[in-house]
């Protein structure tokens, strides 16, 4: 008998190989271009906050009025994002697994808050939810309170942060096709079974995805929430708003400070969204 020798392509340290050639070339592109998009930006707040002092630092970027406006810029922005997580599952599935007239026009809807200014959703919802606006003043009489408290900001980061998790749900949903559901309930399995043990572990990546983009864009979410949160100082007051009032103090140490605390923070908790999420690919096979 003769062994027949089969060539392979050999490889070369961590680098898979590829029918493509040009890794060297294209990845000393990809370190330049985000060097000079990303990392130089961020250098020069680390620069100028490193000029600070310690007790400066402290006295501005951990004062309470900015652990105050942490607290709701992150929490707010966990909130929205985790509803969106649901209703935005919700509304990708009814878009791939239906079809009914409209539904061309409910997807473009999904994608209107990518297009219209972020002030003109906060005047809109502002003048929704205001104690004399259309929905506000059904919510008045009965105690409930919504333009001008933590409650409206998170209205406000829901309506700009749903199309990131239905775009980002929606493909996965297109690629699973319906024959697994029915694999599923041909061996018995239960629709709250089939969703539990074959959909949610197949969509569990993209909708953490879609969550964490969600989350990034509401801790950084200026304009829709400047009208409707009130900006009281240690209650309403946002993060980024913060950053703007120092500047237009001329406190640049101290715009640069509390932008370091939500950079770092920001990092930390994306950096654990995304290792949750490759876990999930490595677990599950996504």
């Amino acid at each position: 008998m003769t062994a027949t020798t089969i060539a392979r392509p050999r490889r070369h340290g961590w680098r898979q190989p590829s029918v493509l050639p040009g890794f060297g070339l294209t990845f000393g592109f990809t370190l330049t271009w985000l060097t000079l998009i990303v990392l130089i930006p961020l250098a020069t707040i680390f620069l100028k906050t490193a000029g600070m002092g310690w007790h400066e630092f402290v006295a501005v970027g951990l004062s309470d009025r900015a652990l105050a406006a942490y607290r709701l810029s992150f929490g707010t922005a966990a909130a929205a994002g985790l509803v969106n997580a649901v209703f935005g599952l919700l509304v990708a599935w009814v878009l791939v697994r239906y079809r009914f007239p409209g539904d061309r026009v409910i997807g473009a809807l999904v994608d209107l808050p990518f297009a219209l200014p972020t002030a003109v959703a906060g005047i809109a919802l502002t003048a929704l939810y205001a104690p004399n606006g259309w929905v506000g003043q059904y919510l008045e009489p009965m105690g409930i309170k919504v333009a001008f408290t933590p409650i409206g900001i998170t209205i406000a980061l829901v309506f700009i942060g749903l199309p990131f998790v239905v775009r980002s749900v929606e493909p996965v949903l297109a690629d699973m096709g319906k024959d697994v559901e029915e694999a599923a309930a041909i061996l018995g399995a239960s629709r709250f079974q089939t969703f539990r043990r074959v959909i949610l572990p197949a969509i569990a990546p993209a909708l953490i995805t879609g969550f964490a983009l969600a989350f990034a864009r509401g801790v950084g979410e200026y304009g829709s929430v400047i009208f409707i949160s009130g900006n009281m100082p240690g209650r309403t007051e946002i993060a980024p708003l913060l950053i703007v009032t120092q500047l237009e103090q001329y406190a640049y140490n101290g715009a640069t400070a509390i932008a370091t605390v939500m950079m770092l923070a920001s990092f930390a908790i994306l950096l654990a969204l995304n290792l949750i999420q490759a876990v999930g690919r490595r677990r599950y096979g996504a």
